[in-house]
């Protein structure tokens, strides 16, 4: 028999505690709407403490750089977590409620009823007790170093197999049988090591867009709270990449005292002190340098041996001709590194756009549209399009090179620079291709340089110089550009011309003394680019009218220009530009003749009455070409003035010496089609002495106008336009702007 057990329990205490036990599971279901309504409320505020917490600690990472505590993103897990699945519960909650019946007490479904009720009391005691748990005395911290961090090497061919191998090297993951798998089976293996991590990931002198998630790289964001950070020299890669990257930040050339400091860094300090002059020139050396980092390192590291100022001082003279000369390492360190950015222009006609711009003197700014009619003179654009799709295209040209940073913005729209460094590497880049550059512009040099191997010459450029006479022939058979602008010349001999059968572009501009033409100029008969702007030329040479190539003929500012033979403007057969703004030259003269030039597209011209006004407008509509600029001076005839048949094209407007002119009018109405004032730009009043009114425009300057005291522009009509006004003194005493 088995054994026997013996159990002594009341009654009272087995009825009590079957009591206690039914009266329990049953508040499960009495209870329910209370407790639904009591964990809306908690979680509500949980939410809110949640939120609040979430902004301090977005805060102390984004502005203050600090890492979220462990304890505090535990936190913000858990009560995530809960949030959700207390929202699901409550979703739920409705049809559970119709379930109960006399009075709440009771259900129609007891079991799953009690089952969703025993659910809702857990989670309200959960959500309760993470809601105590909130207290933080702080939410973030400094951050350690990252736990992995990948820094491929800095290359412009950077192929995704490459990147991969670097990032599994630094995780742990590279080895010889791993590097033999596929590349989805990389990008898997790489996203499960760095979905775990925070990581700083940097990808230096990237030429292209790189696919992150291509690499296996997780797609930084706040939560996961990694970093990926690239340098480019290209600005549309940025514009590529902002999508899955933080802001792009530009990084500057250094400012003086930070690049004096860098450069004395690598200079040391035993050199600096070895002669009192020697701090002074390192701050002109430094100057030449223009606070490009590279320079000052590579130049501040070759000054070391330096120990006298005599040194110093001819380094400095070298500096503002060519660092390589001296300095080998700029040609063997710097220049191929800065080279990278000429070597990935996508082709030849850039690279040679860029190398042109090195003609110019260094800190110059180039005239964008002049630099565009150059290129165009010497064929580097294509030949076949209109002269629009032309300049377009060399718009396009202009802005490709300021993406990749060849070339800067310059003092205003119509300007760009080449920095200093980049103009001596350009420089270099033609001495080392053989692309036969002679440059001497900004050499202070006052008479015309001597020079071997000028046959080989394709480019010569000895602008900005103190240069009186050119005495001396050139044998130069294979000189396409010759730039001689801003000098002093007075004299060229007759026969300077005679050697340079294949010369395109000839700029003898800003040359104030030079009031004679060399008859022998008639030599250049493949010039298709004349620029003779801002000189004393009295008269041009019947002669000229040998150049049946030329397309642009810039008379500008030649203000003692009294006398174009009859017919030479016109045989100009193929000219497309014809610039003769502030020529002395009568305009009548000048339409007479550019009425038989059927390839004209552009003019600029002064007029002096009303009825050249009308002629000019006329011309402007019977033919294809563009009114650029014009001056309308001297005008004796007229009180008032609509210049809107003028807006189409106008780029550049100066009214001098309109002595009776009161008003200068543009239709109101008009105005409100923005699009016939897009090219409108640039006004200039000048002796203006009863002029009253002017219109609305970009830009405008005032001289000697006293009796214009009022604009017509308000807060309503200049909405929207940067409004530049020039003017004397004491007339702005007296302006006021108005409708």
């Amino acid at each position: 028999m088995g054994n026997i057990f013996s159990i002594s329990l009341s009654l009272d205490t087995i009825i009590t505690r079957c009591w206690d036990c039914a009266t329990g599971q049953a508040s499960y279901i009495c209870n329910l709407e209370d407790n639904l309504h009591a964990l809306q409320t908690e979680l509500a505020e949980l939410k809110e403490l949640r939120s609040d917490l979430m902004s301090k600690v977005r805060i102390a990472e984004d502005e203050q750089q600090l890492k979220r505590l462990d304890q505090v993103e535990g936190w913000l897990q858990r009560a995530g977590t809960l949030i959700n699945d207390a929202d699901q519960l409550i979703v739920q909650s409705p049809r559970h409620v119709e379930k109960l019946c006399m009075g709440g007490c009771c259900s129609r479904h007891p079991r799953s009823s009690h089952k969703f009720g025993k659910q809702i009391v857990g989670i309200l005691q959960e959500v309760k007790d993470q809601k105590q748990k909130r207290d933080f005395s702080d939410v973030a911290s400094k951050p350690p170093l990252p736990s992995a961090t990948e820094r491929p090497i800095a290359s412009q061919d950077r192929p995704i197999e490459k990147v991969q191998d670097e990032i599994a090297e630094r995780i742990g993951l590279s080895n010889e049988g791993w590097k033999s798998n596929s590349l989805e089976k990389k990008v898997g293996d790489i996203f499960k090591v760095l979905c775990k991590k925070k990581f700083a990931l940097l990808l230096d002198d990237i030429w292209e867009r790189f696919d992150l998630t291509r690499a296996g790289i997780p797609i930084p964001t706040q939560e996961n709270g990694s970093k990926v950070i690239f340098t480019t020299r290209r600005l549309d890669v940025c514009c590529q990449m902002q999508p899955n990257m933080a802001s792009n930040i530009r990084v500057e050339c250094l400012p003086p005292q930070k690049a004096l400091k860098l450069f004395e860094e690598k200079v040391g300090l035993e050199t600096l002190q070895m002669h009192p002059d020697i701090r002074k020139l390192a701050k002109a050396v430094v100057e030449e340098c223009a606070g490009l980092p590279l320079a000052l390192i590579t130049i501040g590291r070759a000054m070391a041996s330096k120990k006298t100022p005599r040194e110093w001082e001819y380094c400095i003279e070298v500096l503002r001709k060519s660092a390589a000369s001296v300095f080998p390492r700029v040609g063997k360190e710097m220049y191929p590194k800065l080279k990278f950015s000429y070597d990935c222009l996508p082709d030849e006609r850039l690279k040679s756009c860029f190398l042109y711009c090195s003609l110019y003197p260094e800190d110059h700014p180039i005239e964008k549209d002049q630099l565009i009619h150059c290129w165009i003179g010497e064929g580097l654009l294509d030949k076949h399009t209109d002269l629009t799709s032309t300049g377009n295209q060399g718009n396009f040209i202009i802005g490709s090179l300021t993406e990749v940073y060849l070339l800067e913005k310059g003092p205003n729209s119509d300007r760009v620079k080449m920095h200093d460094m980049i103009r001596d590497m350009a420089l270099w880049i033609a001495g080392e291709s053989k692309k036969m550059f002679f440059v001497k512009a900004g050499a202070q040099l006052k008479e015309q340089p001597e020079a071997e191997k000028l046959e080989e010459v394709i480019r010569m450029s000895l602008m900005d110089n103190r240069i009186e006479n050119l005495t001396k022939k050139l044998a130069c058979p294979n000189l396409q550009n010759l730039f001689l602008g801003r000098n002093c010349l007075k004299m060229i001999i007759n026969d300077f011309f005679n050697f340079m059968p294949m010369l395109r572009v000839l700029d003898l501009s800003s040359n104030i003394n030079l009031a004679n033409l060399p008859v022998g100029i008639a030599k250049l008969v493949s010039l298709e680019h004349l620029n003779l702007s801002h000189t004393n030329i009295r008269k041009l040479p019947n002669e000229l009218n040998a150049l049946e190539k030329l397309k642009y003929l810039n008379l500008e500012w030649t203000r003692a220009l009294k006398m174009i033979p009859r017919q030479l403007i016109s045989s100009f057969s193929k000219l497309q530009v014809l610039k003769m703004e502030q020529c002395d030259h009568g305009c009548s003269l000048v339409l007479e003749e550019i009425v038989h030039l059927k390839y004209l597209k552009v003019l600029t011209i002064s007029v002096t009455s009303a009825s050249e006004l009308k002629k000019v407008l006329e011309f402007s509509k019977s033919c294809s070409c563009t009114i650029e600029g014009i001056t309308i001076e001297e005008f004796i005839n007229s009180w008032s003035m609509n210049i809107l048949a003028l807006a189409n094209h106008l780029y550049n407007l100066k009214l001098s010496y309109v002595c009776n002119v009161e008003e200068v009018k543009i239709a109101s109405n008009i105005i409100k089609d923005a699009s016939c004032f897009q090219s409108f730009r640039f006004i200039t009043l000048v002796f203006c002495k009863q002029l009253r009114d002017a219109s609305w425009l970009k830009a405008i300057r005032i001289l000697n106008c006293p009796m214009l005291k009022k604009l017509p522009l308000n807060s309503y009509n200049a909405k929207g336009h940067v409004l530049i006004i020039k003017g004397e003194e004491g007339w702005w005493k007296k302006f006021r702007m108005g409708g």
